[in-house]
């Protein structure tokens, strides 16, 4: 595009672009946030219809998850489009943004016709792309030849709403992985040291003390800590449980490989666990200078912080809803949603709303 853009309508586009961003801030389910896009495009801008298709998990295929204006079904033709076939396809696989003003001369146009009859000029396809890689596909249809302010504003949305559908799609995975990893240690029978002697294989493993039942929660963390120590190799481990702690103690064999930093180097290997043990109360130390490691939690009271308003609020923003609809579903006003959002991350010493779902998630209160 070479026209000028208009900087007062720039603003005025970017800002309704904002407007739609919000309405699926703290979104944790992929295609609702698909939905609030196509729904604000043509809202907002007057668009004939506007469509989102995300990558599925295998990567060979995109599916049409959201669709608004003309057309609200998502079940037609293009439900599912391969990666590189048609316009879609090719613009998720190369990654290039495709505009043009005079759709029904395009020679990859299937049904010019279509075009013709409803009066569709204007189109815009541009990938949902993060960091080089590709969630989806949008595309916006226009009656009107699209402004270049308008694909300014669209080429901005596109990245935020990349963003915040792989956040969503990364929840979604963490959420899936601690639920199968509950349902697997629920029917696990065994006590940990049995299970903990099951992974390390041939390293050996002492026990110290009385074993105690514990919460999934911290099998895991034990559970987990065992296959990172078994990928390593040898390793000599302790399990120790005393009045107020356990603790998993690891010496690890030396390596064929100089290692020049073993505090950093055993921190990148377990850095997954800080963050649940560091909730738990409890506290991974790694030797200086040495292949060794402890982590050690509290016994406590599963005690949640949160109060039941908050954990209520907590249930609703893991089913997607943004601020507004929960103070609709509760009969209370934004504002107050958002002091008792504000509350708990406080409590929880988080920074952003993902962080305290991951939390609240991790230590079973959601």
């Amino acid at each position: 595009m070479t026209e000028v853009l208009d900087p007062t309508k720039l603003l005025f586009d970017l800002h309704r672009g904002t407007e739609i961003a919000e309405t699926f801030s703290g979104c944790l389910d992929p295609e609702a946030i698909a939905h609030r896009v196509t729904d604000g495009i043509v809202e907002r801008f007057d668009c004939a219809f506007a469509r989102v298709w995300l990558l599925e998990p295998d990567r060979t295929c995109l599916k049409l998850v959201a669709s608004s204006g003309m057309y609200t079904r998502i079940d037609g033709r293009f439900a599912r489009v391969p990666m590189g076939a048609y316009k879609v396809g090719k613009i998720a696989q190369n990654r290039v943004s495709f505009l043009s003003n005079h759709l029904a001369d395009e020679t990859w146009v299937g049904d010019r016709n279509w075009a013709i009859t409803n009066n569709i000029r204007g189109f815009a396809g541009y990938p949902l792309e993060i960091k080089g890689r590709v969630v989806g596909v949008l595309a916006a249809f226009s009656h009107q030849e699209m402004p270049p302010e308008f694909l300014e504003f669209l080429r901005m949305l596109c990245t935020i709403a990349a963003i915040a559908i792989d956040s969503a799609f990364k929840h979604q995975q963490e959420k899936q992985a601690w639920q199968s990893m509950s349902q697997n240690q629920a029917i696990t029978q065994g006590s940990l040291s049995d299970r903990l002697a099951h992974i390390l294989n041939f390293n050996r493993l002492t026990l110290v003390g009385t074993e105690k039942v514990l919460n999934l929660t911290i099998d895991y963390v034990f559970l987990r800590a065992a296959e990172i120590l078994n990928q390593i190799g040898g390793a000599y481990c302790r399990l120790i449980y005393s009045d107020i702690s356990i603790s998993l103690e690891a010496i690890i064999a030396k390596t064929g490989v100089r290692i020049a930093d073993p505090q950093k180097w055993l921190r990148s290997l377990f850095g997954e666990l800080f963050l649940i043990v560091s909730s738990l109360g409890g506290v991974i130390n790694i030797h200086d200078t040495e292949l060794q490691i402890a982590i050690t939690i509290p016994f406590t009271k599963d005690a949640i912080p949160l109060s039941d308003r908050e954990l209520e609020m907590m249930q609703l923003l893991t089913q997607g809803l943004r601020d507004r609809d929960i103070a609709q579903k509760l009969i209370i006003s934004e504002s107050t949603v958002k002091f008792h959002i504000n509350n708990i991350l406080t409590k929880l010493k988080a920074r952003t709303r993902f962080q305290a779902l991951h939390l609240a998630i991790v230590n079973g209160w959601i």
